[in-house]
């Protein structure tokens, strides 16, 4: 049987593994914890696809405003340490937001609270993971390390969108979240027996000045800035879509949660494959291949709001979870290759900043939107829009040119696999 060189070396590394754990447990929750609040939620008195959108964007806006923050922290302190912290917080506002679910007449207010709170978390944990993959693994590792947790995370969200359907279905959205915080808080205190060190920038510089060359280093990359300038356009539509329109289309002609949950899983299945792939496939182009495959992100969509049989949307969902994760693997692996080290969880930051910057005023609009056009032509309105943008991005030479694999000795022209 023929297997990528570094997948062997890796499955010996204690502490890759337990990151591996960890981040597992921790995608579980993040899959489960969507459905949960969606339809606990709307399944609540008074609960409307209004509420839904002011909660997500309570969620997804600290995180848009302290990102930044964030990468500058994981470039001067441990990022172990900082992935912990982060992701008990981000626990502890999905166990809350659980308790609140199980009132007779929830709080909204004490709900987009607690959602703020899972956001804050959220923005300490992107761009120390993003820099802690090379702390931890040799440079000519890096693409099966990044697949390993790309298929774990597309696993892990294939369970989760599966038994957070069924733990709604069954139990309601208040226990689920209570599950879902529990389970972030078993891998915030996994990652606290990862090692501290990491080839971080120092703590003497102030962090405006951090911020600065950060920012320097992140303009410098054509790739990188057109890349997160056109995603966060997508970005903006998506979030409406699968945060808020498709859902709420879910409860009306998909039979609920379960129906939904068939849409989130094909697109897990469609992620798991695409890590396979990546395993095995290093294109001369890579970022150009993922940007091109990720155009079918808005398929799904489109056959939602024209009222497609389900088989269908969940196959649409299968090649829009595959050209996501296959772009997300060589996402990952071009900035850790081509970015220093010790600016890499600030330009991690700002990646994230520019794609979820708009997330917000999509939620914001998409409870609105639903109420005024329906939610069926909202979500086609989003997904044309999603289609277009995303193959903008293909316009730029950079885009289409970089080629990380070639320009790092020993890593293009060496066996991809060995025999085992």
């Amino acid at each position: 049987m023929t297997v990528p060189s570094g997948a062997i070396a890796l499955l010996h590394d204690r502490n890759y593994v337990l990151l591996f754990i960890a981040r597992t447990l921790a995608m579980l929750s993040f899959a489960f914890a969507p459905v949960a609040l969606a339809f606990g939620i709307l399944d609540m008195p008074g609960g409307t696809a209004v509420i839904l959108s002011v909660v997500l964007a309570f969620q997804l806006g600290p995180n848009v405003v302290l990102v930044l923050f964030g990468g500058v922290v994981a470039d001067r302190y441990s990022r172990s340490r900082l992935i912990a912290a982060g992701e008990s917080v981000v626990g502890v506002g999905w166990a809350a937001i659980g308790v609140l679910l199980l009132q007779p007449e929830p709080s909204v207010w004490l709900m987009c609270v607690c959602a703020a709170a899972t956001g804050i978390g959220g923005s300490l944990v992107y761009p120390a993971l993003t820099g802690i993959i090379p702390d931890l693994v040799a440079e000519e590792n890096l693409t099966e390390a990044n697949a390993y947790l790309q298929g774990a995370n597309a696993t892990a969200r294939l369970i989760g969108v599966v038994a957070g359907g069924v733990t709604v279905a069954l139990l309601g959205g208040g226990l689920a979240l209570l599950i879902a915080g529990a389970l972030y808080l078993i891998s915030g205190a996994m990652c606290l027996f990862l090692p501290k060190t990491s080839r971080t920038a120092g703590t003497t510089e102030p962090m405006l000045s951090q911020l600065r060359q950060g920012w320097g280093e992140f303009s410098s990359h054509q790739w990188l800035w057109v890349v997160v300038l056109t995603w966060g356009l997508m970005y903006m539509f998506f979030e409406a879509s699968v945060g808020v329109l498709g859902p709420h289309i879910g409860k009306l002609d998909l039979g609920g949660a379960g129906g939904w949950t068939w849409v989130l899983a094909g697109e897990a299945v469609g992620a798991i494959a695409a890590v396979v792939v990546s395993m095995f496939w290093r294109p001369r182009h890579p970022i150009f291949v993922g940007a091109l495959l990720a155009v079918f992100c808005g398929v799904p969509g489109l056959l939602l709001g024209y009222r497609f049989p389900l088989w269908i949307i969940v196959v649409a969902a299968v090649g829009m979870g595959f050209g996501l994760q296959l772009f997300g693997v060589y996402w990952l692996t071009t900035m850790q290759l081509e970015v220093p080290p010790e600016s890499l969880s600030r330009v991690a930051s700002y990646d994230a900043f520019g794609s979820i910057l708009l997330g917000p005023l999509g939620l914001v609009l998409a409870g609105p939107a639903d109420e005024l056009f329906g939610p069926h032509l909202s979500i086609i309105v989003c997904s044309v829009i999603c289609i277009v943008v995303v193959g903008l991005a293909l316009l730029s030479p950079d885009v289409r040119h970089i080629a990380p694999y070639r320009k790092h000795e020993g890593l293009a022209d060496a066996p991809l696999s060995v025999q085992h």
